[in-house]
């Protein structure tokens, strides 16, 4: 019987170079931050907001956006499963349907911007929003 001990090294050193990277933590810094999301953590793959929910990313589907009619680096991904999720003090993510997509980009020294979405198209402007976010890098 051939042993599985080599193929198993094998597979466990490869996978040590595929591991995801760990999700940032972000500290809520806007009004609508600190009384909807709470501190957040976030990835390329999800975002978990302070009371436990989290939304999970199927992909990354643009790397540029626009914010105050400037195109911004930004990381726009569509939301695996759309929902809009009650969060602190009872209140939900967008509040006028499931969120689709999430926008992130930077928004000074220091901080990260979130906006979220509902449309089925992916945005392409921070007009498009239902809703921000400012968190503490």
């Amino acid at each position: 019987m051939r042993s599985f001990k080599p193929f198993l090294a094998v597979l466990f050193l490869a996978t040590l170079g595929a591991t995801p990277s760990r999700a940032d933590d972000y500290k809520a810094v806007s009004n609508t931050a600190m009384s909807v999301t709470g501190d957040i953590s976030f990835d390329d793959f999800s975002i978990t907001f302070e009371t436990g929910d989290e939304l999970s990313f199927s992909s990354l589907v643009a790397d540029h956006f626009v914010v105050d009619g400037e195109r911004v680096p930004a990381s726009v991904y569509r939301v695996a499963d759309p929902s809009d999720p009650e969060l602190l003090n009872g209140n939900r993510l967008c509040g006028s349907g499931p969120v689709t997509y999430i926008a992130n980009w930077t928004a000074g020294e220091g901080l990260s911007a979130i906006a979220v979405f509902t449309g089925k198209r992916a945005p392409k402007s921070a007009d498009e929003m239902c809703a921000s976010y400012t968190f503490e890098e």
